[in-house]
């Protein structure tokens, strides 16, 4: 007798929803994904996604499980025109102890627009037989009891409701996620949640970068400083598909980017700590007005705390923590909860006692790992939380700080960071003996006193 067959159903069908359906069909004989608005078929904007017009990076360990989820998928984006750049080889970042140098490459990010990225990985992921694809259909919420999810009742664009039964429900809806109220209507207490919250704003716009600079041009990243006792004010230039760069400008509360497409150059070249993303988008042509957002805050639902938790259902992505995205993790920790997902089932089977469970506290492991770096940073400007930092993280911070220093001077030490900052590695690194000596005896090398932009890349970019 052949076995029934195992089916899986995701809500949400952004990137993280995507990659979460792509997890599932290597181990499911049939997954849907329910999608609130219509998708495009192409790389064009579409709504629920704040994020998309600004700055966003896939770091290396995201990258990694991009690809082991969708074998071949970055040379699709290459070929379509995201770039592939060495950290910190093609990287020119001024942190708050100062201008970071350009080291041997240790990891690397995957950069291109969001909605290039997006529409790759949905074409990829919905040629798949196994997955469809229902799209303009609105989530009413589950069906079960406390000890298990049964169901997920869709209202359809023609109104029409119905309830999805399956072995497994995933919630990739995002930001806006509503599983604390479906857990609590299914009689499950709230869990544990907390927010960070820096008041940070983006503006951003898109420019079409001078002739020369078109095939390769560094990240430039000027950082807003955590712990100056102000307002934080920043701005990133990221190089994209078409030749374009994508630059951002952010401030935290009381210092913030101004939505007036008319002041973004004014608080480029006078508000942040250096001059440099002013002087280089001033060689550039503006291609859009600026784009703006606040949804920008970090938080976090301690989903796997929980004493009780259903079986059959499991909550992914910015949907379990979303984070400022100035640090670029909110996709590659969607990326390798989609991995951790798909192994926990593979290794414990369908219908075993407790696979949600374990899948929620795996995908708990690059969520902290992400929370920690963030939280960690945003804690320290005004108005954060209401209660400030902790001592766990004062102390964290003052470590970090001096890791921060010794890096711009020692690339060994700048590779251990960018080890964990790429989500390769776990932060338990950082604390080697060799790590914590190279911290101790500091920078081996003198300040850099200007960007460490190259004669060539000056040149290119009209700066000389």
């Amino acid at each position: 007798m052949s076995q029934r067959p195992t089916t899986a159903v995701v809500l949400g069908g952004s990137l993280a929803g995507m990659l979460a359906a792509a997890a599932l069909a290597s181990v499911a004989d049939r997954v849907t994904v329910v999608e609130r608005d219509a998708l495009p078929t192409g790389p064009e904007p579409r709504k629920g996604l704040p994020q998309a017009r600004h700055v966003h990076q896939m770091w290396s360990g995201g990258a990694r499980a991009l690809e082991e989820l969708l074998p071949g998928v970055t040379g699709r984006l290459r070929e379509a025109g995201a770039h592939r750049l060495p950290i910190t080889t093609d990287m020119v970042a001024l942190s708050p102890k100062g201008w970071y140098r350009r080291w041997a490459e240790s990891h690397f990010m995957l950069l291109c627009g969001r909605d290039l990225l997006d529409a790759t990985v949905r074409a990829q992921v919905l040629a798949d037989d196994r997955v469809e694809l229902v799209d303009r259909a609105e989530v009413l919420g589950l069906d079960g009891r406390d000890g298990a999810v049964t169901g997920v009742r869709i209202r359809a664009h023609d109104d029409a409701e119905r309830t999805l039964a399956a072995d497994l429900f995933v919630d990739a809806t995002g930001r806006a996620s509503r599983a604390v109220q479906w857990l609590t209507d299914l009689g499950l207490p709230a869990p544990e949640r907390r927010e960070v919250d820096s008041g940070l704003a983006y503006a951003s716009r898109l420019y079409r970068a001078p002739e020369a600079a078109r095939d390769g041009f560094p990240v430039v990243n000027v950082m807003a400083d955590p712990r100056s006792g102000g307002p934080g004010r920043g701005g990133v230039l990221l190089p994209v598909e078409n030749g374009q760069w994508l630059i951002t400008l952010l401030g935290t509360r009381g210092g913030e980017p101004s939505a007036d497409t008319a002041d973004f150059d004014r608080y480029a070249r006078e508000e942040l700590r250096h001059p440099i993303v002013a002087e280089l988008i001033a060689q550039a042509a503006p291609l859009t007005d600026v784009a703006f957002t606040r949804s920008t805050a970090n938080r976090r639902h301690y989903y796997e705390r929980m004493p009780l938790w259903p079986e059959n259902f499991a909550v992914l992505g910015d949907a379990v923590a979303a984070f400022n995205p100035v640090y670029g993790h909110g996709m590659s920790v969607a990326a390798l909860g989609a991995v951790a997902l798909r192994d926990v089932v593979r290794r414990h089977g369908w219908g075993s006692p407790g696979l949600a469970r374990r899948i929620q506290k795996a995908v708990a492991r690059p969520v902290g790992a992400a929370w920690d770096l963030a939280v960690g940073q945003d804690v320290f400007f005004p108005g954060a939380t209401e209660s400030g930092p902790t001592r766990r993280e004062r102390l964290l911070a003052r470590y970090v700080d001096r890791l921060t220093l010794t890096s711009t001077g020692n690339g060994r030490i700048a590779r251990k960071v960018t080890d964990v900052m790429s989500l390769e590695r776990g932060a338990q690194v950082l604390l080697a003996p060799r790590v914590l000596l190279g911290a101790l005896v500091g920078p081996l090398k003198p300040p850099l006193t200007a960007p460490p932009l190259t004669a060539e890349e000056l040149k290119v970019a009209g700066l000389r």
